[in-house]
């Protein structure tokens, strides 16, 4: 992915692994919170400076929120 070209699908995901994984077509993203109402995953520009776009985690299995990126690849910066 060109850290300029907007991420367009959105997957609801698994809960685990947590954290970020790669599995050979995209990116599947899990976080815990026992507090969270809304969970937000930002993607920044290569340099890691600008924030480049936001997107909202869709769904939460057990405390834990999720999401699959199949557009994403390895070495973009996210946080």
């Amino acid at each position: 992915m060109n850290p300029t070209t907007p991420i367009t699908a959105v997957w609801l995901g698994r809960p685990y692994p947590q954290g970020a994984t790669w599995d050979g077509q995209g990116v599947n993203f899990a976080l815990y919170s026992e507090n969270a109402d809304k969970v937000e995953l930002c993607l920044f520009d290569a340099q890691g400076r600008r924030e480049v776009q936001r997107i909202v985690m869709p769904e939460q299995t057990d405390l834990v929120w999720h999401c699959y990126l199949p557009e994403a690849r390895p070495g973009m910066l996210y946080g």
